[in-house]
């Protein structure tokens, strides 16, 4: 298509990418401009990709950085639904699979199927929102660390998601095998982005508890910041079309899958890109594999 550009949607995160269509084909210097484009606003997104298959989707996943596993109950595949009638509701804070000593550097989610109404997404700036915390806030972040695990999917489903758990045999089993072991990690609440040296605030819903306080100082603080991250000025919100394709940086992001869409079908096709593991701003890596239950204190 040529002529690519980048049309600023909100002032903090989130650019609509122009002519470029979608694929392992692109020119190099398309490829520079995306990677660019989001490293800087954190999510683009593109409209009219509707060429773009399952194949062709990890094709150009691969132009911009080795491919993950999508997910917990697949770890095989590179490619996987996001399903509303199978557990595929995310309407929840989340930066993607935080529970992993790994969790992944970005996402490439493309819409399949979309309901008539609702079914929107919001992203959060978790770099902006590190930036605007006050001076002493700031300091007190980058000391914490945090455990995170995949207890949510048992006991943070919504009212929606639990009775889909319960009255859905296939739902029943997808929630089960997600929380058949505890998967953990013990994350610095500030971590240093490996490629723009941005500090970034890495909690989210799988952020269960801050290494060190009890319940209720640790409930305390992660409310604290998570409000932060979550300040509508710090997020942009996109309304999903036919054929639209959008890509996160999920180091620098939380984002929310809204579930206003009552029974309709919402499906969509997501690849990720494999991450590293998290460094606090002295350089200390994210850990897990061990027992976090005593971590820091």
């Amino acid at each position: 298509m040529g002529n690519p550009r980048a049309i600023r949607i909100g002032e903090h995160i989130g650019s609509r990418i122009d002519g470029i269509r979608l694929g392992g084909d692109l020119a190099d210097e398309d490829i520079a401009f995306i990677r660019a484009t989001l490293l800087e606003r954190k999510v683009v997104f593109f409209r009219d990709q509707h060429d773009l298959d399952d194949a062709a989707h990890q094709e150009f996943g691969r132009r911009l950085g080795d491919l993950g596993a999508v997910h917990l109950n697949d770890p095989s595949a590179h490619v996987a639904a996001i399903d509303s009638e199978h557990g595929g509701k995310a309407n929840w804070w989340h930066t993607d699979i935080t529970f992993s000593e790994r969790p992944p550097a970005g996402a490439i989610l493309r819409a399949v199927q979309l309901p008539d109404f609702g079914g929107t997404t919001i992203w959060a700036n978790t770099a902006a929102a590190y930036a605007q915390l006050p001076a002493e806030l700031r300091r007190l972040a980058d000391a914490l660390w945090a455990v995170h695990d995949n207890s949510a999917f048992r006991d943070d489903l919504s009212p929606e998601q639990a009775r889909a758990a319960r009255d859905h045999p296939d739902t029943a089993a997808f929630y089960a095998k997600l929380t058949a072991q505890t998967i953990a990690a013990e994350h610095p609440v500030v971590h240093v982005h490996p490629e723009t040296g941005e500090r970034c605030l890495l909690l989210g819903v799988y952020a269960r508890r801050i290494s060190g306080y009890d319940r209720e100082d640790s409930d305390a603080l992660l409310h604290l910041f998570q409000r932060r991250i979550t300040r509508p000025e710090l997020t942009v919100r996109w309304d999903w079309q036919p054929g639209d394709v959008v890509i996160w940086d999920n180091r620098a992001t939380q984002h929310y899958a809204v579930s206003d869409y009552a029974e309709q079908k919402r499906l969509m096709r997501r690849v990720v890109l494999t991450g590293g593991v998290p460094e606090s701003i002295t350089g200390e890596r994210s850990r897990s594999g061990v027992d976090l239950a005593a971590a820091r204190g």
